[in-house]
C-alpha cells in the first residue's frame, strides 16, 4: 500500500517520488514546467525556519517552492 502525503508535510533529508499534482491547483502548469511530474524523484534539502520556502533537489538542479505550492504535490516516500 502506497502512503500518499503532501510534499509540504515531508521531513528534511527525505527522498520522495511524485504521484501527482492536484487538478484544482492554480500553479499546476508552473509546477509541471519546472519538471515536477508523475514519477519524478525529489530530495528535500531543507526548509526555512518558518517552513517556507522548501528547498528541493530534482533532475540535477536545486529548486525552492513555497509551502502553498508544495501542498498541491502528492508524493510517496522512497
Amino acid at each position: 500500500m502506497i502512503k500518499e502525503v503532501k510534499l509540504d508535510e515531508v521531513e528534511i533529508k527525505s527522498k520522495v517520488k511524485v504521484l501527482g499534482i492536484a487538478k484544482e491547483s492554480k500553479v499546476r502548469r508552473k509546477i509541471m514546467d519546472m519538471g515536477i511530474v508523475r514519477g519524478t524523484e525529489i530530495y528535500i534539502e531543507g526548509k526555512a525556519p518558518m517552513g517556507d520556502p522548501i528547498a528541493l533537489r530534482l533532475r540535477g538542479y536545486s529548486l525552492s517552492l513555497r509551502k502553498s505550492e508544495a501542498r498541491d504535490i502528492m508524493v510517496e516516500l522512497i
